[in-house]
């Protein structure tokens, strides 16, 4: 059954109430096929929801996804729930993967060369799920064929060639998001309002920590880029994210105690367990400390004290379920044991979130930019580690000399050629990109967490969309 909805009709269901900032939520109320339908009170104004509601005919976006592994298949489930986006075809070099993912979602074609999806005249937007060694030239290839971008971390595993990719993307004039889900986590992300709301104040100090059930095999990480650049990155960008701000300078220091047999790799690689404390501006601290074991189950906590109060989140559990008895009391379950489990929820939000933004032609929320400074971040930590001293992150951007956009290198700070004039601003690298270009103003170091006129979050509750999009349909 169809309906036909304009703002009008739907504000008739409405119980509301009116203040001088907007609509303040009451009871959403209708009656669909005998079945009365009513939505708890919600932490947002739906004015925007139903504008957004009403547009029915919003265009269409198809995409392709390269890789068919665990992240390519959570990324591609999320794509098929999305409104108004379609994938259209999937690649896998064993292609027997990309034809079972076809078939499980109903994608009409799948192949076992990357550049068919990237070529693919339908294909609007690339999700980059494959190894990290091939991100850098698959996100170049994109941009060279005008298709919008969403890539897993890293966007490459090497600084220049990160700086490459992101301005070959920027000078396209096409979208580039990349895939950092903590970010969209609901725990951490109600640790982000709390910040910018100041429920608790100014921030004094950030802590977070990450700790995995289980080591991986020594092939994983010989090769891997180190426990800073491999695991250490997520909580390191996401302390830029709740800092608010660029870092200015890191400590940090590695040791090994589960799995001795990587002690023979270089670098970080050799560290099992580490910890860095990172400086922002304001004398906002951070600490963050990494683990490749935890004997209790997958360890994801933050926490954020400021001059009022603090904010602090708990690990995710499978049940709310707890036992009571003499000789314990406690969860009746450990909390997940696995990222993919962990951060289900996230790694929707992040592709939902970017579908959005390619329909609406909206900013992405996570920008390449974002993902060039947590590889900064990493190396950064990683040199500090080696060198046991403090590293500031602008010695790591003046590292890199590019001769033009798309033609960057390293360069050792003993040997700057003549004339050469570092920056120290990541930021001075990138052409803007195409939202910096439309607005002609710079982003933000770390942009905030949308907001609606009236201040409130723009934050619209999963049952209010189910019921406009059950409307819809």
């Amino acid at each position: 059954m169809k309906f036909s909805l304009s703002i009008a009709v739907i504000l008739s269901t409405l119980s509301f109430t009116q203040n001088v900032n907007g609509f303040s939520v009451g009871t959403l109320s209708n009656q669909i096929g005998g079945l009365k339908v009513t939505l708890p009170k919600a932490r947002t104004s739906l004015v925007t929801t139903f504008m957004a509601a009403d547009k029915l005919e919003a265009k269409e976006i198809k995409v392709g996804v390269i890789g068919c592994g665990r992240i390519g298949i959570v990324h591609l489930g999320a794509i098929t729930k999305a409104p108004n986006v379609t994938p259209v075809i999937v690649s896998n070099p064993t292609v027997s993967k990309a034809e079972q993912a076809a078939k499980q979602f109903g994608v009409p074609k799948f192949t076992s060369d990357a550049m068919d999806v990237i070529t693919d005249p339908d294909v609007d937007a690339v999700w980059i799920c494959s190894p990290s060694s091939f991100h850098a030239e698959q996100i170049k290839a994109c941009a060279a064929n005008g298709k919008h971008v969403f890539c897993e971390k890293p966007i490459a595993t090497d600084l220049a060639e990160t700086v490459e990719a992101i301005n070959a993307c920027n000078e396209a004039g096409v979208k580039l998001m990349t895939g950092l889900q903590r970010r969209f986590d609901p725990n951490f992300r109600r640790v982000k309002i709390a910040i910018e709301d100041q429920e608790v104040g100014d921030t004094i100090m950030i802590k977070l920590c990450s700790r995995d059930p289980s080591p991986p095999p020594f092939e994983y990480v010989k090769g891997g880029g180190g426990i800073f650049a491999d695991m250490a990155v997520h909580d390191l960008d996401m302390s830029r994210f709740l800092a608010g701000e660029d870092p200015i300078d890191i400590l940090a220091i590695g040791s090994c105690h589960i799995d001795k047999s990587i002690e023979v790799l270089g670098g970080s690689e050799k560290f099992d367990t580490a910890s860095c404390i990172v400086r922002y501006p304001n004398g906002v601290q951070a600490m963050v400390d990494v683990c490749r074991q935890s004997s209790y189950g997958y360890d994801q906590r933050a926490e954020v004290l400021g001059t009022s109060g603090m904010i602090a989140t708990d690990n995710v559990y499978p049940n709310t379920a707890k036992i009571y008895k003499t000789q314990f009391t406690g969860n009746a379950d450990m909390p997940y044991d696995f990222f993919l489990s962990r951060y289900n929820e996230a790694y929707v939000s992040e592709t939902v979130a970017f579908c959005e933004s390619l329909v609406n032609d909206s900013p992405v929320p996570c920008t390449g930019q974002d993902g060039l400074a947590a590889l900064i971040m990493a190396l950064a930590a990683d040199k500090s580690a080696e060198e046991n001293r403090w590293v500031s992150f602008q010695e790591i951007v003046a590292s890199v000399q590019c001769k033009d956009p798309m033609s960057c290198e390293i360069i050792p700070m003993e040997v700057f050629p003549e004339g050469f004039q570092p920056s120290g601003d990541p930021r001075d690298l990138l052409i803007p990109d195409i939202d910096e270009q439309k607005t002609g103003v710079r982003r933000e170091a770390v942009a905030p967490i949308a907001k609606e006129p009236n201040g409130k979050r723009a934050a619209v509750r999963s049952s209010v969309k189910s019921f406009i999009q059950g409307l819809k349909n």
